[in-house]
């Protein structure tokens, strides 16, 4: 058994529930854009959450193309489903490749009963509108999650890739616990106007990628070669001048790393979770040893010598290319 990290937990927005500065974030297991996963190894590092202390799974709907996330939620948890604040979303679909929002409310109830299914269980304490549909009013998809809530199939609601314009129409017919954005160091845009809104409201922002797609996590060199199945290779920030540019950065992330005997990846994860308004970083995994060392960017602070230098790469490198994709 390790050692639980002492770390605060924090209000999950006006949920009534708490988790703690990092998630586990679920989407590398289903497999989409993510190679060599296995259910053995999905498993153990869900179930390494519970030696962690971590107490937050974030999964969806789309995450896998017949469940795949969920169900090996299910699998790993088992009797123990009451240890875990779990979170789903629902809207967003796979039709062969493609991520096909449909916020219809017949859509939504599915989709909704389908996720409670997989994780066999019959409520989740936070489910989200994985994202707006263009062609389904917002008002119809927010009254949709409303009386899931209401029905007991959701202890709360929240948005994810939502604009501040659209968090309003959505609050205005359904309350909203959470919010979820990327987010990272050469990533802040939400920093202007997402979170002062949150934080007016008790919305907790959960942000995804926030080692920028493992970019920030200190493993790759200049000369690494991504396989030829992986989908980062076609992301600006992993070629040409991006990639320089950023692996200039994080030549200058290891400076500050090695002042604090953490890894570079526990530095990042620590940083973004420490910066105002961010209730908690959604970390992927799909190997123990990779949740167990994102974990320990908990249980301790950087000093201002730290932030210093940080500061100055961060400003140095200025705002990263980077391709959208769904998480």
């Amino acid at each position: 058994m390790r050692t639980q990290l002492t770390e605060p937990l924090r209000p999950l927005g006006s949920s009534g529930f708490a988790v703690l500065p990092v998630a586990l974030g679920c989407w590398p297991m289903a497999g989409v854009t993510t190679l060599d996963v296995n259910d053995a190894d999905s498993i153990a590092t869900i179930q390494m959450c519970f030696d962690l202390g971590i107490n937050h799974l974030d999964t969806a709907y789309v995450y896998g193309p017949n469940g795949e996330s969920e169900n090996l939620i299910r699998r790993a948890i088992g009797k123990r489903r009451d240890e875990f604040v779990i979170a789903t979303k629902c809207g967003l679909h796979l039709e062969g490749p493609e991520f096909i929002a449909d916020g219809r409310p017949e859509r939504l109830r599915a989709e909704c009963e389908e996720s409670l299914r997989r994780l066999g269980t019959d409520h989740v304490e936070l489910l989200y509108l994985h994202t707006p549909d263009e062609k389904v009013p917002l008002a119809e998809s927010a009254g949709t999650l409303r009386e899931l809530m209401e029905a007991g199939k959701t202890r709360s609601v929240g948005v994810s890739n939502f604009t501040v314009e659209q968090m309003e129409e959505f609050a205005a017919v359904c309350p909203i616990t959470a919010t979820q954005m990327p987010y990272n160091m050469l990533q802040r845009g939400i920093e202007q106007r997402t979170i002062p809104w949150c934080r007016e409201r008790n919305v907790a922002v959960m942000v995804y990628w926030p080692l920028m797609k493992g970019l920030l996590a200190g493993r790759f060199t200049r000369d690494t070669q991504l396989n030829e199945r992986d989908s980062r290779r076609n992301n600006p920030a992993f070629a040409g001048e991006e990639w320089e540019l950023n692996q200039n950065f994080v030549d200058r992330l290891r400076e500050a790393a090695a002042l604090t005997g953490h890894t570079v990846a526990q530095l990042v994860v620590n940083w973004t979770f420490s910066q105002p308004g961010i209730s908690c970083a959604l970390c992927g995994a799909k190997r123990p040893q990779q949740i167990e060392e994102t974990a320990g960017a908990m249980g301790w602070r950087l000093t201002a010598e730290q932030l210093a230098i940080i500061d100055v790469a961060i400003a140095e490198r200025g705002t990263a290319a980077v391709k959208r994709e769904f998480s």
